[in-house]
């Protein structure tokens, strides 16, 4: 069974943690990754940076600029990436754009995360039904979960087909704004947090987007099984650096 599900069937709620591969430092990655599980961190999400990031506000663009300025390439997670297994066990995900993996090569790009461990994809620009239709059988043949997302402005219709071909859980965008730009949840997020709950959807929700301290992770993992935090881990990184992860994760539960 993937790493992704197993965790999913436990019964505590899960704590993603997202940071951009190659920041502060080229070499950090393996670092970050083992020090965030070693702090209890349940899954992580490792952001492939690139130069147009659709989704993501300035805190995540701006460790994604300096990440490719450091020379962090596909190629060169790959190769930090390739003794992870020894001493990480948790799921790994790895999020980015559709054109970086395109150019690298889909097939070549899911055979290479098999390889090495990885459990699954979060490709935001990737349209579900070029998912569905295209490479959702090389995503199944490498034990590849592909981590689809749905925002309050998703339809019912929609949400049921994503739910449909996904098998792992649902990434539950709490706005429609980029990352990092909210703090808190009013009642239009929460009134959409409920809706999204009350579909008994087969693949259980994450949420992200607006997670940043311990209330907000409280308030979004009491409609879903579990919250992402990105920018504020990426801003803990860039004002206190990699000795201060424990004391970050230890602030949110």
């Amino acid at each position: 069974m993937n790493r992704i599900n197993q965790k999913l069937q436990e019964n505590n709620k899960i704590l993603s943690i997202y940071f951009s591969a190659g920041y502060p430092n080229l070499n950090d990655t393996v670092q970050i990754i083992q020090d965030l599980e070693k702090n209890g961190v349940d899954m992580i999400e490792i952001g492939l940076p690139f130069s147009d990031p659709l989704a993501d506000g300035p805190t995540i663009q701006e460790s994604s600029t300096q990440a490719l300025y450091n020379g962090m390439t596909t190629q060169v997670l790959f190769e930090q990436l390739k003794d992870i297994r020894k001493t990480v066990s948790i799921p790994l995900i790895i999020m980015g754009y559709y054109n970086p993996m395109l150019q690298y090569g889909m097939e070549k790009f899911c055979q290479k995360c098999a390889e090495i461990g990885v459990d699954g994809l979060i490709i935001p620009d990737l349209p579900v039904d070029v998912y569905a239709n295209e490479y959702k059988a090389t995503f199944e043949k490498n034990g590849l979960i592909n981590v689809l997302l749905i925002t309050p402005q998703t339809s019912d219709d929609r949400i049921h087909f994503i739910d449909s071909v996904s098998d792992g859980f649902i990434y539950m965008v709490s706005s429609a704004s980029v990352t990092g730009s909210q703090s808190g949840f009013g009642n239009t997020q929460e009134a959409y947090f409920k809706r999204i709950a009350n579909m008994n959807l087969k693949n259980p929700q994450v949420i992200g987007f607006g997670i940043n301290n311990a209330e907000t992770f409280n308030q979004a993992t009491q409609f879903a099984k579990g919250a992402i935090i990105g920018s504020a881990f990426i801003k803990n990184l860039t004002e206190n650096g990699v000795e201060s992860i424990g004391e970050f994760v230890k602030g949110i539960r």
